[in-house]
């Protein structure tokens, strides 16, 4: 009996195993697959972050208000020039990062140990800065009052220029403040850190300053935040204010809605992650660059494979970037 095949005129033109799927080693194929996953992952957080604003779009935080400090310069309003520097000092670690990789095509060693070196800096810089652009989002500058609907009531002078909690609060020393301790809640809840004014030493010194006004949380048509009259100002506080907010954690945000917090804190937490693990990464990658490794295997590949990597991580911050800070 004769088996009869069929040709279907096919042969030969479909790939059928091996190691050089799309003219690609395995190595970098997979490393493909794990920037297109990663890819998906921050397209909808991002995307989360974009319908949660547009919901609040009446009353999101001004990124310029927000991340207006420059290190070494303290009391000094440099909106987004910190974060400006960041990001060109990541972007600029992607050029060395691509003249590493050159150069390993090419098997220059000094020249890869040396912009992988520049590149390494370059990351640690940023992981760094971002950490203390944390820290002063943490700690905040002014401080706030909250609301009983959970609404940030913010202090401003005559001028518009914002107006801390210290410079306004009445202390009464003789009052002893005791912290909640969570045996004696309803629920249990044990009471965080004590603010450092009360709500009703801030009443007693907005009252005695006729120059101070209050500014909600809910912007105008300008996008500016609107500021309450004298009279209306002395109202919300008095009747609406139930506590104090100092900084931004993920329950409550001297700036504005809670929600931007948590996004500001997972999303950028989550990249500054990434970008950490690059850096470990190329710190391994530069030793072994260092011990001829790779002059040994006759390839740079490796190094190659990590670019890809931080270049996915560089452009991902664009995109942080333009969210968070810009839009």
């Amino acid at each position: 009996m004769e088996t009869t095949v069929t040709n279907t005129g096919t042969e030969g033109k479909t790939w059928g195993g091996g190691n050089q799927p799309l003219k690609a080693s395995y190595g970098k194929m997979m490393m493909w697959f794990f920037i297109l996953s990663d890819a998906l992952t921050f397209s909808g957080f991002l995307a989360a972050y974009g319908f949660s604003r547009f919901k609040f779009i009446d009353s999101w935080p001004i990124a310029d208000e927000v991340f207006n400090h420059f290190p070494f310069l303290h009391g000094v309003d440099a909106p987004m020039y910190y974060v400006a520097l960041m990001t060109f000092i990541l972007i600029f670690s992607s050029v060395t990062m691509v003249l590493a990789v050159d150069a390993g095509h090419q098997m220059k060693q000094k020249k890869v140990i040396l912009y992988m070196f520049l590149t390494i800096i370059g990351g640690a810089i940023f992981v760094g800065s971002q950490a203390w652009e944390w820290k002063n989002f943490i700690k905040g500058e002014y401080g706030a009052v909250e609301t009983k609907g959970g609404q940030i009531l913010q202090f401003v002078d005559k001028d518009g220029h914002r107006v801390a909690l210290h410079d306004i609060a009445v202390v009464d020393n003789h009052k002893e403040r005791l912290q909640h301790e969570s045996k004696l809640g309803v629920w249990y809840d044990k009471e965080g850190t004590l603010p450092a004014y009360t709500v009703d030493e801030i009443r007693a010194g907005f009252s005695k300053r006729s120059d101070l006004l209050i500014r909600t949380q809910i912007l105008t048509e300008k996008g500016e935040k609107t500021i309450l009259s004298r009279e209306e100002s002395l109202r919300r506080l008095n009747t609406d204010a139930v506590g104090i907010v100092e900084g931004a954690n993920l329950v409550h945000n001297e700036y504005g809605t809670p929600l931007f917090a948590n996004f500001f804190f997972f999303i950028t937490g989550f990249h500054g992650f990434h970008v950490l693990s690059g850096v470990v990464i190329n710190i391994i990658i530069f030793f072994n660059v260092i011990l001829g490794t790779y002059e040994r295997r006759k390839n740079y590949e490796m190094v190659e494979k990590v670019g890809l990597y931080w270049h996915f991580v560089d452009l991902v911050w664009v995109f942080v970037f333009t969210f968070f800070y810009l839009v």
